[in-house]
This record gives structure tokens, C-alpha cells and sequence, in this order.
């Protein structure tokens, strides 16, 4: 039972979907910057920027890190992108 006079949490269908354990997937990476969310005491515009990089910059990092390029799509089921054509410059 929450304390809180709006549910926060929801219940979850009994087989999560596709989604769901993709969020629960990415949310496990971005655990220190969860963790780093709840301590700030004020929000602005400043502040989300900033989180939003830093999550895009650990997404990218993970990317290169991975053993196999594209397995975090192919695990929850997802096409892998193809990589995009360079162009030559001359």
C-alpha cells in the first residue's frame, strides 16, 4: 500500500511487453544517472539538458562497447539499423 495520495506505480500486465523490458533494459544502464535525478533539488531547463546528454552519451558508449553491434535490438526483438552510407569528400 503507497503513502503517497496518487499511485506512482502501476501494476504490470502479467507478460510484460516488448517495450517494457526494453525500458527496464535501458533504465538498468542509466541506474547512476537515475540515482544522480533524485538528488537534485531543483529542476530547470539547465538541468535536463544535461541529464538528457549524459543519457545519450551513455547509450553511445554502450553501443561501442557492445561484443556484438546491434544485440540490445536483436534481444527485445527489434530490427538492428543498418549504418548509414558515408559520403566521399573531395
Amino acid at each position: 500500500m503507497s503513502s503517497d495520495p496518487v499511485p506512482t506505480l502501476f501494476s504490470m500486465a502479467k507478460r510484460p511487453s516488448r517495450i517494457d523490458l526494453l525500458e527496464l533494459d535501458i533504465d538498468l544502464r542509466l541506474a547512476d544517472l537515475w540515482r544522480e535525478a533524485g538528488e537534485i533539488g531543483e529542476w530547470n531547463l539547465e538541468v535536463v539538458a544535461a541529464f538528457i546528454r549524459a543519457a545519450y552519451g551513455k547509450g553511445y558508449c554502450d553501443a561501442l562497447m557492445e561484443d556484438s553491434p546491434g544485440r540490445l535490438c536483436e534481444e527485445h526483438g527489434y530490427r538492428v539499423p543498418g549504418r548509414a552510407a558515408t559520403s566521399a569528400k573531395g
